[in-house]
């Protein structure tokens, strides 16, 4: 048998790769529906993401110091969910962890009281929906100590849940107030 001569051998493997890279990608399955270049411009990362000329280069761009703190996400607000009733109903989705939207309102804060055993047990995770300033999450957060509750714009999620109103409790197999 003969053997190959090793440089022509690089060559040829070399020039088929070179084909292949000028190729476009294959999506063998994309479930996710969105396009995800909104989360990257709102990261504000400095590259030019969205290919416009106004955006500063990122080695002249100034950044803070101090590290991003809870203040700068506020304020949280989510249009498209208002405080109201919620109709329950069956979902599936094995292996989420249960999460519960709310806001700084009446409605929520009762709800928040009065749903606060269940909420630990279930070690849900809190979004708080429509909330403008750190004085006022910290008085939700004090209402009820032990549970985790974080500021989010949640636009999105409601839209893919089918949600309109809040406080709303989300699990693996139901979504109820």
């Amino acid at each position: 048998m003969k053997r190959l001569h090793p440089p022509l051998l690089l060559m040829v493997l070399l020039s088929s790769a070179l084909c292949l890279a000028n190729q476009p990608l294959i999506v063998v399955e994309d479930r996710g529906g969105t396009p995800a270049l909104p989360y990257y411009q709102a990261l504000n990362l400095g590259h030019n993401i969205s290919r416009s000329k106004q955006q500063t280069p990122l080695a002249r761009q100034q950044y803070k110091s101090d590290p991003y703190s809870e203040a700068d996400m506020l304020p949280a607000r989510t249009p498209s969910l208002t405080p109201g009733k919620v109709t329950p109903r069956a979902i599936r989705s094995p292996g989420m962890t249960p999460f519960f939207l709310v806001g700084n309102d009446p409605l929520s804060r009762a709800w928040l009281r009065q749903q606060a055993d269940v909420l630990r047990n279930l070690d849900a995770m809190g979004l708080v929906v429509n909330v403008d300033t750190l004085d006022e999450l910290e008085q939700l957060r004090d209402s009820v100590p032990g549970l985790t509750l974080s500021p989010v714009s949640a636009d999105e999620l409601a839209g893919r849940l089918g949600l309109k109103h809040y406080p709303v409790l989300i699990t693996a197999t139901e979504i109820r107030q």
